[in-house]
């Protein structure tokens, strides 16, 4: 194997990070062209919020989100506009429970090969990490955990179970349009049936947070060789996404938040009326035209 050339991990990384933006930016913008456009902007701010690159670190950094966006414009774009097709022929059919769960696999798959294809750029990057930068990234994950705290556990049980419902009517809104008060009423009813447990949340972010530092510091300190970075990296991820479906005191818990959680978009589909559903499909076809048009500008 060559000599590991550590100026060569400053001119990648980050590209695992689209994977989320992606999906942020799919349910939370009216206007995905417009986002995806701006999306290697964003995802440069992103990581750089959480290690402070450097002056050596950013220009190759910057060249490497466009090569990946690229890449994710030729190769992923119009397999997504495919996957929002069918949830346009299923919200017309009314999906069953197991539509939803096999959908649910099929999403966790893609996010987690994506992230598997990028352990090479992930594995250069931690390769690269200075300790000033771990601490950085320590503070940001401290930062984010207050702000989950404030947010999400501000309160008593009922507070907690009144917010999670806005924040899932937020994103109802987003493909619906607007409900009426004896819809709302369903649909709060179908939302607080789902457990809650926002200190085990709280925990969980935190465990993969300390996964993720842990295998910073331990790159960092024994400096392994690229495939040996690449197989540590590979493993955390596999370990993180099979976490939730291993057997554990947790999993009771992780089974009934997800099929809860399916139970509260089946009600929803169910309670819409034609117009909403038009909505709906509407909203779909119109991120599925601007997915195809991305595609089309990378070829």
């Amino acid at each position: 194997m060559e000599k590991f050339n550590m100026q060569d991990t400053r001119n990648r990384g980050a590209r695992y990070i689209f994977a989320f933006l992606f999906l942020v930016l799919l349910g939370a913008c009216s206007s995905l062209r417009l986002a995806y456009n701006n999306g290697d902007t964003l995802l440069f701010w992103w990581l750089d919020a959480y290690v402070d690159l450097d002056s050596a670190q950013k220009p190759p950094v910057k060249s490497d989100i466009g090569n990946f966006f690229r890449w994710h414009r030729k190769t992923q774009l119009q397999d997504y506009a495919q996957v929002l097709q069918r949830a346009q022929q299923q919200l017309q059919a009314n999906p069953s429970l197991a539509d939803l769960q096999a959908d649910y696999k099929d999403i966790r798959a893609r996010t987690q090969a994506m992230l598997l294809k990028a352990a090479p750029d992930i594995a250069e990057l931690a390769l690269s990490l200075k300790p000033e930068q771990l601490e950085q990234m320590a503070e940001k994950f401290d930062k984010n955990n207050r702000d989950f705290r404030k947010k999400n556990m501000k309160g008593g049980r009922d507070e907690q179970l009144k917010f999670r419902y806005k924040k899932s009517m937020e994103q109802f809104g987003l493909w619906f349009g607007n409900f009426s008060r004896e819809q709302e009423a369903v649909i709060r009813k179908a939302s607080d049936a789902r457990p809650l447990d926002n200190e085990l949340w709280l925990d969980e972010r935190m465990r993969r947070q300390k996964g993720i530092l842990a295998l910073a510091h331990r790159i960092q300190q024994e400096k392994p060789s690229q495939a040996a970075a690449e197989t540590m990296v590979r493993e955390l991820i596999q370990e993180n996404f099979e976490r939730t479906e291993k057997p554990s005191d947790r999993k009771p818990f992780f089974d009934a938040y997800a099929n809860g959680t399916m139970e509260l978009v089946l009600t929803v589909i169910r309670i819409a009326t034609p117009e909403q559903k038009a909505h709906a499909h509407k909203r779909m076809q119109g991120w599925i035209e601007d997915l195809n048009a991305l595609a089309v500008q990378a070829r």
